[in-house]
């Protein structure tokens, strides 16, 4: 609906899908200087002759709090009925480090959690930075949160495990790593506990590549991680055992996701999406294959289930999206087409399903029975969009569900938008894009900071 003409060539994507769809062979070069077509929807205060040549964060600066203005765009004030002529889906505000690529966030209540190549993770509440924690090694390439714990995946091959401070919210502590050194030193020494990978022994609680994907199933406790190293891992969450590794499919796994029905569904490089079943076996959590929804020639990139649908959907590296219902005992769907690029990312909220692209776009589809209709395609980002995450927007009403969406991407922006789960009428529709070409004419950029970490 509101398209970007400065996307980004198919040829700098297709020899990297195989590898990493984050595209991390990318290099700055391919983020060339550019003006925004969107900048914060909400009003704030901003210099107009401060301009940006990379990228188009909010309005208001969280590290600029001169304004008069201070109140932040994040939320709305409870006792401001939303404007009906507002566009219902439209950019709260950005955040923007100068310090790396975003690969990874989680949401969790108040807060969002970014990750990026920067080893840092930073804390966000109300558009303002809350606090930061920073990894030995290893590219952030994936964040979950349970409770108090927050896992993070990295390109070193670990799962670092973080806890939040009883005294101190903004302070997170390292609480360890899975595997732990203590079960690493127990496992090597038992001779059945290695296996063979790529000519070399390695144990078979420990990934042996970049972990590229991360899921809970917080009923039963546990945590699945996907890897390059083509396996899928089964982890207890309460004293962080390894339960069980699968070798799940014939290249790296690009994502996974714990669904419904006791079903785990993983989608890898090598073009398939495939179904485990979870099963307890003599008092022991087993996951054996039950099925292939998919085998194609394009790498399989997102995964995402929509829970009160019980749908599953999947983003391909050819741009389109294919879904399977539980109704219809997981037969396909059909396939969605809203991208010029490769689909990098999937969240799915309510009736709403979010795709982010490597063609810098996010759309917004709405599931009316087994039809999909996308409602509207959110542009601003300069870079591929690398992650998504959806919140339930607090001021939603019964004729009018919103969500908070979180959008990460390789312009090493955070993006916040406010969608309705509504259709947007013409004139709403004219407000918007009258609204960006606006705001096209001003882009406005963040002072650079220092770097917080907290070891």
């Amino acid at each position: 609906m509101f398209g970007d003409p400065n996307s980004i060539p198919r040829s700098k994507f297709s020899n990297v899908m195989h590898s990493d769809p984050g595209v991390s062979t990318m290099n700055d070069d391919d983020f060339a200087t550019r003006n925004s077509s969107v900048s914060a929807a909400s009003p704030g205060y901003y210099d107009r002759t401060r301009l940006s040549g990379e990228v188009s964060p909010c309005n208001m600066s969280p590290w600029n709090q001169t304004s008069p203005y201070t109140k932040s765009p994040w939320s709305r004030s409870p006792n401001t009925p939303f404007d009906e002529n507002s566009p219902p889906n439209g950019l709260i505000g950005s955040l923007v480090r100068e310090e790396g690529h975003i690969y990874s966030l989680a949401a969790s209540g108040e807060l969002l959690y970014t990750g990026s190549d920067s080893k840092n993770i930073r804390v966000w509440k109300n558009l303002k930075e809350f606090s930061a924690f920073k990894s030995a090694s290893g590219l952030v390439k994936a964040i979950v949160i349970s409770g108090e714990k927050i896992f993070t995946g990295h390109q070193d091959g670990k799962i670092r495990v973080w806890k939040v401070s009883v005294k101190n919210p903004s302070v997170h502590k390292r609480a360890g790593t899975l595997p732990s050194l203590k079960d690493l030193i127990k496992s090597s020494l038992k001779p059945s506990n290695y296996v063979d990978v790529k000519g070399h022994r390695a144990l078979w609680i420990k990934h042996s590549d970049a972990i590229s994907c991360l899921s809970l199933n917080e009923d039963q406790g546990l945590l699945y991680s996907g890897s390059w190293d083509k396996t899928l891992k089964v982890w207890r969450i309460s004293d962080s055992k390894c339960l069980e590794s699968i070798n799940a499919h014939d290249d790296a796994v690009n994502s996974v996701v714990s669904g419904f029905d006791g079903l785990v569904f993983t989608g890898s490089a090598d073009g398939s999406v495939k179904v485990w079943r979870r099963e307890l076996q003599n008092k022991t959590t087993k996951h054996s294959f039950l099925q292939s929804l998919l085998k194609q020639e394009c790498a399989v990139t997102a995964l995402a289930v929509n829970p009160s649908a019980s749908i599953v959907y999947c983003g391909s590296s050819d741009g389109l999206l294919n879904f399977w219902e539980r109704e219809k005992q997981l037969s396909h769907g059909g396939t969605l087409k809203g991208h010029k690029l490769a689909v990098l990312c999937l969240a799915a909220a309510g009736n709403l399903v979010f795709s982010g692209s490597a063609d810098k776009t996010i759309c917004v589809w709405r599931r009316d029975g087994g039809d999909h209709t996308c409602l509207s395609v959110l542009t601003g980002h300069t870079g591929p969009v690398k992650c998504l995450a959806v919140e339930n927007d607090q001021e939603s009403t019964k004729s009018d569900q919103r969500w908070i969406v979180y959008s990460g991407s390789l312009d090493k922006s955070v993006k916040v938008w406010s969608v309705s789960e509504q259709a947007p009428d013409l004139q709403q529709m004219a407000a918007l894009e009258h609204q960006q070409q606006y705001d096209h004419q001003y882009d406005i950029s963040l002072p650079p900071s220092q770097i917080f970490s907290n070891n």
